[in-house]
């Protein structure tokens, strides 16, 4: 039931790769230098707008009025961006408008950017539409503000246009859209965009390459994505921390522990994003003695212990077993976020540690400094079932619902109660529980109850919820064997009998289950 809460965030990567290719503002200046720089005799609004008093800049355009030109606009403009302050920057447009400033593509652009920072992607899409002419910035600026917010579609949309319009994209533009092609939904896009690059040229750029095996890395296209990677010219963190963290996301644990130590072999340097996949795929191979070398030698090369980082070595040593590391590391730092008490819980929880899991969340409430969201009482809930405590699991769950934020509870939680119930013989009152939930209780719910009612020898209720997730799951065989169990247990042989037939009719086949240890 629980999420692994130290994973790395899936859109993470692709967010880190659009910020470490260009940043807006940034970005824009480099692509248009223009002649109309200011002179070092600065006039009275430029100075205004360099102290950051964009009040005294407002005015003095109020004075200037039709008087303004490119350099007093690009000002004010720039330090809205900067202070995100979007009345002062609707300001400035709206006297662009009323004094018939017909802005170049330049300024238009950064009204863009004004926009787009300011979280108006309407009006950024009204300015971009209005543009009587574009470059390829307008339009990067478009697509990468689309992509950014996951507006996918959207970014893929425009793109589209862009290339219908004639414009050429650059390398700044590929690695944008690329990050709207991740996932089985975006592949087909983004193959075509990768033939786009080979026609273009742009395939062996570095940050279009690491924009292209991110996208294949996320659409499970591990294969693909590492194709991609061995023939880039040159290799950088970024794309190095993307390859890896790829796999790590996919399940190729071994493939990003074998990457990574090729690129040790040839040197390359690696950041906390680089480590922090690592560390997953390390914690999904449960393998805690090269978990501890990693650890060890982040603190040796004295690499900075971002919050992330250090919730990996916390999820590394809870999977595998070491709970004792876990706490340290969670002692020892400066500051933690609710992903981090999250991830401590779930490691005690997984492990049973029920009285843990109950301490650690009353510290939590304690400190009032983070607030507990719906995964953290997942956690504490879980850890509850798990540790024979259904009466105070019951207490939180309680306290949980009449809190008042009923869009955090959802259906997992009502499945821990009932988990929780069930594990401790209450049955009966699991089923009524569950009949009383103001969900439809899906197959995980239901599931959870019959093997109770397996456990504990109900058959009456067992017969219900077993009838219930066979209409349910008809393919899922787990459930006639258990209800077939459960009827045999009770000597109810012909019923049993009768639940077997009907799984050979209907040709459904139980999964063997699988183990392994390292």
């Amino acid at each position: 039931m629980l999420k692994n809460t130290a994973s790395f965030n899936g859109r993470s990567i692709a967010k880190q790769f659009l910020s470490s290719i260009w940043n807006f503002p940034t970005f824009i200046n480099l692509q248009f230098q223009t002649s109309s720089s200011s002179p070092p005799n600065s006039s009275i609004l430029e100075a205004q707008c360099a102290q950051g008093n964009l009040r005294g800049a407002l005015l003095e355009m109020g004075k200037r009025g039709a008087e303004m030109v490119f350099k007093h606009y690009n000002a004010l403009l720039n330090e809205c961006i900067n202070q995100r302050a979007l009345r002062e920057g609707q300001r400035t447009h709206a006297h662009m408008i009323k004094t018939l400033y017909l802005p170049s593509v330049f300024l238009r652009t950064r009204l863009i950017v004004f926009y787009v920072k300011c979280e108006v992607l309407v009006d950024a899409r009204w300015v971009f539409d209005e543009m009587p002419e574009r470059n390829v910035v307008a339009w990067t600026a478009m697509v990468s503000a689309y992509a950014q917010r996951g507006h996918f579609f959207e970014a893929l949309s425009l793109f589209v246009q862009m290339l219908r319009s004639g414009t050429e994209p650059n390398e700044f533009t590929f690695a944008t859209v690329l990050a709207s092609c991740a996932g089985t939904s975006g592949l087909k896009s983004g193959r075509q965009i990768h033939g786009l690059l080979i026609r273009s040229g742009f395939d062996s750029q570095l940050h279009v390459g690491s924009s292209l095996l991110d996208m294949y890395a996320k659409s499970g296209k591990i294969p693909e994505a590492r194709l991609v990677f061995e023939s880039l010219p040159e290799r950088d963190v970024v794309s190095c921390a993307a390859i890896i963290s790829g796999c790590a996301q996919q399940g190729h644990y071994g493939d990003a522990v074998e990457i990574f130590r090729g690129l040790q072999r040839e040197g390359m340097s690696s950041n906390y994003v680089t480590y922090t996949s690592l560390l997953n795929a390390l914690s999904g191979l449960a393998a805690m003695e090269h978990g501890r070398q990693v650890h060890g030698h982040v603190i040796r090369t004295k690499l900075p212990f971002y919050v992330v980082l250090q919730n990996s070595l916390i999820d590394m040593y809870s999977k595998c077993g070491n709970l004792a590391y876990s706490r340290r590391v969670f002692d020892r730092m400066p500051e933690r976020s609710v992903s981090t008490w999250n991830t401590m819980l779930v490691g005690y929880s997984k492990h049973g540690m029920g009285r843990e899991a109950v301490d650690l969340f009353e510290t939590m409430r304690g400190e009032k400094v983070i607030s507990p969201d719906s995964v953290t009482y997942l956690a504490v809930l879980t850890g509850c079932s798990h540790g024979g405590m259904e009466e105070k699991g019951l207490g939180i769950f309680n306290e949980m619902v009449s809190s008042g934020n009923k869009a955090d509870i959802r259906m997992e939680h009502y499945g821990c109660v009932v988990d929780m119930l069930g594990r401790s013989g209450q049955v009966e009152r699991a089923y009524r529980f569950v009949q009383e939930m103001p969900f439809e209780p899906n197959g995980s719910v239901l599931g959870s109850l019959l093997g109770a009612c397996r456990f504990h020898a109900d058959p009456t209720i067992g017969e219900i919820v077993g009838n219930r997730l066979m209409e349910m799951e008809p393919e899922r065989g787990g459930n006639y064997v258990i209800l077939s169990n459960i009827f045999a247990s009770a000597g109810r042989w012909a019923d049993a009998r009768r639940v077997r037939k009907m799984m050979e009719e209907k040709a459904v086949v139980k999964e063997p289950g699988t183990s392994w240890v390292e």
